[in-house]
């Protein structure tokens, strides 16, 4: 009996250090915030995530283009990419923004083609935010999408994208795209 109790007693000791918050005893994983509660974090100064879609398609020829989409405040060119979306995976939530933004339907391959950092503009100051990019074979192009109103779309080879996009880690993302056999 003085065993078990011993042993309760353990059990007991453990359970009383299960108090401790799970983000202290483990690598904290950032979590799907809507925009808004993203937007107070950065404020925090803490890092926030996005999600991206590469839309890539073969030429005849074999060669890869890639679409890039305008941005809606600066028209500079950008990946199609948004806010993780709750109760969605990264993958899904490139496909919703690629479809809204780019106007592309297709598959998106399942892991990630890789990651970037950018500075993100806010209302009164900058965010650092990681990107997780997911490669998007296209299929479909709609001729009318949900923000074909605000945003420019343009097919370019890897480089010429990669020239033309302003953020030094997504241009080299960009020119080593490794992307699945034909």
């Amino acid at each position: 009996m003085a065993a078990t109790k011993k042993k309760n007693g353990r059990e007991s000791a453990s359970r009383k250090n299960t108090s401790v918050p799970p983000a202290a005893s483990k690598q904290a994983v950032a979590k799907p915030l809507p925009k808004k509660q993203a937007v107070k974090e950065a404020g925090k100064g803490k890092i926030i995530r996005q999600v991206a879609a590469v839309p890539f398609r073969r030429k005849t020829d074999g060669s890869i283009e890639v679409m890039l989409v305008t941005s809606r405040q600066t028209q500079r060119f950008i990946l199609p990419k948004g806010w993780p979306m709750p109760g969605k995976s990264g993958r899904k939530a490139a496909t919703i923004e690629a479809k809204e933004e780019a106007g592309v339907l297709g598959k998106t391959l399942k892991q990630p083609a890789g990651s970037y950092s950018y500075w993100k503009r806010l209302e009164t100051n900058f965010a650092r935010v990681n990107v997780t990019v997911y490669l998007l074979a296209v299929s479909e192009e709609l001729a009318d999408w949900s923000e074909a109103a605000t945003r420019q779309r343009a097919w370019l080879n890897v480089e010429d994208a990669a020239t033309l996009i302003d953020e030094p880690e997504l241009a080299t993302l960009l020119r080593t795209l490794q992307l699945p056999a034909a």
